[in-house]
């Protein structure tokens, strides 16, 4: 496949030969400050939360639907994605990526280091705020097989093949805290059992540009120590869907075929009683080692 990421330099180059649409995920006020010359400011691709009964994931869809057409995207443009840097605003320049993605978006690209890759790269920042002409942007349904609801992770959980994949910070894989928000934001804390873990950050590295994605190879190798090959089904999850969708796009990238998003993740989980959680430290399943 297409490397999904692209340098400042190659975006640059992209801006001249091809007609894009580049959208900034960071806070308004953020962008306010400086931004790419002609990139629409679309935050709630980072805020919006959402639940995954029909009318939630029927809303997710129609909103950035709504959202991508406002800013100009018709399908013939690349739509390329950004976030302050790879690390700062918790994937929310990877989840426009997946958005776009499970609507059926032909052509995407996520700015490699962010704004500050571009900005160190001496390439131009404006204040201006541009005026897209609204486009009629078509959802291709078949594409939404990569968003799956939390009645599918429960038909998941303890089947063999499938990997649950958590993605958060290691306080919340332990049951220390519900979220990044703070410990008691949710009502439980703990995981989706038989779930194995890879923290979001080790599908970077950093570099003295800042955190960059590690090399295929190299997350392959990451997958590896959970049991995770190219061919294995893996079912992602996180808070809300944005450390989730970095990862998505690294093992996307890494050749993982078929990577699929719980995106009500752990804030919709553990505010259903009904749906089992492990709590407290994970235990390791005995090794049982013979002598050489």
């Amino acid at each position: 496949m297409t490397d999904v990421l692209i340098t400042a330099v190659e975006l640059a180059d992209l801006l001249k030969t091809e007609p894009c649409v580049v959208i900034d995920t960071r806070n308004p006020d953020a962008y306010a400050a400086g931004h790419l010359p002609n990139a629409v400011n679309v935050h709630e691709i980072f805020t919006f939360l959402a639940t995954s009964t029909p009318e939630g994931m029927a809303e997710l869809k129609t909103k950035f639907a709504d959202a991508f057409g406002a800013a100009g995207l018709s399908g013939k443009e690349t739509a390329v994605i950004y976030e302050q840097s790879m690390n700062s605003g918790f994937g929310q320049s990877c989840r426009g990526y997946y958005l776009l993605t499970m609507l059926g978006y032909p052509k995407v690209k996520v700015l490699h280091g962010g704004f500050d890759a571009w900005s160190a790269a001496g390439f131009p920042v404006t204040t201006d705020v541009p005026t897209p002409a609204k486009a009629s942007f078509a959802i291709v349904p078949e594409a939404g097989e990569i968003l799956i609801d939390a009645k599918t992770m429960l038909g998941a959980v303890g089947k063999p093949g499938v990997a649950i994949l958590d993605v958060r910070d290691v306080d919340e894989w332990i049951g220390d805290s519900s979220s990044p928000y703070g410990k008691d934001f949710c009502p439980r804390k703990g995981r989706i059992p038989g779930a194995v873990w890879l923290e979001w950050y080790r599908m970077m590295k950093p570099t003295a540009e800042g955190p960059r994605f590690k090399s295929k190879d190299e997350i392959l190798a990451e997958c590896a120590t959970v049991g995770i090959s190219t061919t294995t089904p893996v079912y992602l999850y996180c808070f809300k869907g944005a450390r989730a969708s970095n990862t998505f796009l690294a093992l996307k990238n890494a050749g993982v075929k078929d990577v699929r998003m719980y995106f009500g993740s752990w804030n919709e989980w553990s505010r259903d009683p009904s749906l089992p959680i492990e709590q407290g430290l994970p235990i390791a399943s005995e090794v049982t080692t013979k002598a050489a």
